[in-house]
């Protein structure tokens, strides 16, 4: 059973309430965290978290000083369980949970920005529906990274014009990739 590994809900036992889901291993988030929290201030940061499963990666921002997380799943008994792990945090004031798919979300996000982006599919989402996403996330990242999760097996990432690859590491058959908006990578090279 997955927990909030730090912050102000750190030791919380998060539900898995999806055979689908996989969440994202203590070990790893953990690690990303770490990983995260060097290169950037997460306080009053905004979140959403693709394929959100348990809701782990957004809560533990949320729990470690973001200011709000949206939890999106299309799996009906995922959003259950990322309902009732809101609840057992009690940030129902700061993290909202969408029953949609990660398409149709950032379909309909307008001109939302957010700062930083999980997005952690299933292993077996096939390339095209991923690149599709990727092109959505490009057009709504902020100043902030997109963190995507993979099997270390996957094929590499092809990654849109609107980002740009920043790190890549592997922790046992998970590998983790990060990616930046080129406009910000642009700003930072000039």
């Amino acid at each position: 059973m997955p927990r909030i590994i730090a912050g102000e809900w750190g030791g919380r036992r998060l539900v898995v309430a999806s055979d689908a889901t996989r969440p994202t291993s203590d070990r790893v988030r953990e690690a990303l965290f770490a990983a995260l929290e060097s290169r950037v201030d997460l306080t009053d940061m905004t979140v959403v978290d693709l394929f959100a499963g348990t809701g782990a990666l957004g809560l533990e921002a949320v729990s470690r000083g973001a200011a709000s997380a949206v939890l999106v799943d299309a799996d009906r008994r995922a959003v259950d369980g990322l309902k009732r792990n809101v609840a057992a945090c009690g940030a129902e004031q700061r993290v909202r949970v969408v029953a949609a798919t990660a398409t149709d979300f950032l379909r309909a996000a307008g001109e939302q920005r957010y700062d930083l982006v999980f997005c952690d599919p299933p292993y077996d989402l096939a390339d095209d529906e991923l690149a599709q996403v990727l092109a959505l996330v490009g057009e709504h990242l902020g100043d902030g990274y997109l963190v995507l999760e993979r099997a270390k097996r996957a094929a590499p990432t092809v990654w849109p014009s609107t980002l740009s690859p920043v790190l890549a590491k592997r922790y046992g058959d998970t590998r983790v990739e990060w990616a930046q908006s080129c406009s910000d990578s642009d700003a930072a090279t000039s």
